[in-house]
């Protein structure tokens, strides 16, 4: 949240710093780094690089020595590709897939930049927006690229950019459809982060929103060639499957969340796919779901060509801070007690890295329950303990108190009443829960480790951690009844942006524009602008209001233009945390 307890710390509470943690050298006994993995790491054909997500290239040409020598050989135009726009290429072959203007999809000659082929996407509310799936057939005949947008997944000839007529329905098969609801209910289930392909099967996870009532965040596979699902895991489990006791029964027909957002690593070698796991919604009030709640929160480990559970490690319990667990799980090889060991290094919010051996989970270093923070909100039960690591130590600030005030704020008055805002908030270290009084959370739900935060050298066994010290201060309210729809188009909008979007956007920073009216309708859409302020920028919010009785709810997208000259005090008390686009909406 970046707020003002992001100057407290005398950065903005986004900055982030880069945490190398020696994996194979860190032990209270003798590890050694192992030998290098044979991979070659010299192509990008994949999301990150390459199944394992290391994020690391061996290639040598650029190096220390010369990056800054490095001049501009070509340039490729985007635009208005909407809000949290970041695509990380994939390049085969000499040729560079991307997203471009208006979220087309674009290949390019990797070294002029000159385009091969557009295929338009219809200019999409959504589109996987991180990266894109690359597939090829043994003999090459067959070469495809696979996103979705608008929710539909999509299958593209690579060398063409035309859609696939025999995959799915004519290129395209409906992601909302298979999760167990009625698909109409579905708002968002596509992820901004691309899958895995695996041999002839690609597998996603979702992104499903922070609603109460949002679809569930079910791992599936689908056959490359055919579009057909091959099989479905369900991250909260349906009765008789195991983990459903550790919700409220039929929790399944009603909870969301808990799903894959950040990234996915395969074991190419084993066929064993490992998944990072979101929190159960809502986020940080918990009544609904009582229990301990599997899968949410956990490093879940399936077989890649069946789904089949193998072993999980949830991270948090019953989670009530949003601690998704969204970095890639790395995969390196350690030696430990006397033995060479495969593991898994998987980082959290939280600022904790959970080390675990690759084919059992069982933990490297002891792993160990201790007691925290309880909630003093009506009907909850919060979990009496959280799993704290041994080692590695934390690779973020887990506590945020007023000693931790920037003493360089201008203002003594500002400095003071931060100081005593931090003073009179709840504070319990890391793991206190909200109530209705301001709580302090740090790491904050942005903070710690985040998607594409991580990156592996195999030849030295370093795991390196993008961590982002950014404290949230945390407010819950009761629920406001919901208003009569009365009044003006403006009026009407005002409620509806009250009761559905106020919770996750920035309360007492917007105003209503009063641009919207009968000349603005668009076949029953009515769009309103809210302009506001947040991280010292023009924020404008455009909610797509439907007035159809079936439809009374709006649908934000964001998109910054130039920053506001002077200083602007950001509210203290939101609804909820909101630190900036690296969320799962």
């Amino acid at each position: 949240m970046r707020i003002k307890l992001g100057s407290v710390m005398g950065v903005c509470s986004t900055a982030a710093a880069v945490a190398a943690v020696g994996v194979a050298c860190y032990s209270q006994h003798a590890v050694h780094a192992a030998a290098a993995d044979a991979k070659a790491y010299t192509t990008w054909s994949d999301y990150e690089g390459s199944a394992d997500s290391a994020q690391y290239s061996s290639l040598k040409q650029i190096n220390k020595s010369n990056v800054t020598q490095l001049q501009q050989v070509w340039f490729y135009p985007d635009g208005n590709n909407g809000f949290r726009y970041g695509f990380n290429p994939v390049v085969v072959d000499g040729v560079m897939y991307v997203v471009g203007k208006d979220n087309t999809t674009v290949a390019l000659d990797a070294e002029t930049g000159k385009e091969i082929w557009v295929h338009d996407n219809g200019t999409p509310r959504g589109i996987t927006n991180r990266g894109i799936n690359y597939w090829e057939s043994k003999d090459r005949s067959d070469r495809r690229l696979f996103y979705a947008s608008n929710n539909i997944l999509h299958a593209l000839d690579a060398r063409t950019g035309k859609l696939v007529d025999s995959f799915g329905d004519h290129g395209n098969v409906d992601l909302r459809e298979g999760l167990g609801r009625d698909p109409k209910t579905i708002r968002q289930i596509e992820s901004g982060t691309p899958g895995r392909v695996f041999e002839n099967l690609l597998i996603l996870g979702s992104a499903t929103g922070e609603e109460y009532n949002s679809p569930p965040g079910d791992i599936r596979a689908y056959d490359v060639l055919s579009g057909k699902m091959v099989w479905i895991f369900h991250t909260v489990p349906h009765p008789g499957e195991f983990g459903y006791n550790t919700w409220p029964k039929d929790a399944w027909k009603y909870i969301g969340g808990t799903n894959d957002w950040g990234g996915m690593t395969i074991d190419e070698k084993r066929g064993i796919a490992y998944f990072p796991l979101g929190s159960p919604t809502y986020d940080f009030y918990g009544a609904d779901r009582t229990g301990a709640g599997l899968f949410g929160n956990c490093l879940l480990a399936l077989d890649a060509r069946t789904g089949k559970y193998l072993w999980h490690f949830q991270a948090v319990h019953h989670d009530l801070w949003d601690y998704d667990l969204t970095t890639a799980p790395k995969l390196l090889t350690v030696k430990h007690d006397g033995r060479m060991v495969d593991i898994v290094a998987q980082a959290g919010k939280n600022g904790f890295l959970y080390v675990l051996d690759r084919v059992t989970g069982k933990p490297i270093w002891p792993i160990v329950e201790r007691p925290v923070p309880q909630s003093d909100m009506p009907g909850e039960h919060s979990w009496p303990t959280q799993p704290f690591p041994t080692a590695p130590p934390p690779f973020a600030t887990q506590s945020f108190t007023p000693d931790d005030v920037d003493p360089y704020i201008a203002d003594p008055a500002e400095r003071a009443k931060i100081k005593q805002e931090l003073q009179d908030a709840r504070n319990e270290g890391i793991y206190t829960p909200a109530s209705t009084k301001n709580t302090v959370e740090m790491p904050g739900n942005n903070g710690g480790g985040n998607w594409g935060g991580g990156a592996v050298d195999p030849p030295t066994g370093i795991l390196y951690i993008e961590t982002k010290n950014a404290p949230s201060m945390i407010k819950l309210e009761p629920h406001q009844p919901k208003r009569q729809m009365t009044g003006s188009p403006q009026t009407q909008g005002r409620i509806l942006y009250i009761q559905n979007c106020q919770a996750c956007s920035f309360p007492g920073r917007c105003r209503l524009a009063h641009r919207c009216g009968p000349g603005e309708e668009h076949g029953g859409e009515w769009r309103c602008t809210y302009a506001g302020l947040h991280q010292r920028r023009k924020l404008t919010c455009w909610l797509r209001i439907f007035l159809t009785p079936q439809r009374r709810r709006c649908r934000p997208t964001y998109s910054l233009t130039s920053p506001l000259p002077g200083r602007h005090r950001p509210r203290l008390e939101p609804l909820r945390s909101a630190t900036g686009p690296d969320t799962d909406t």
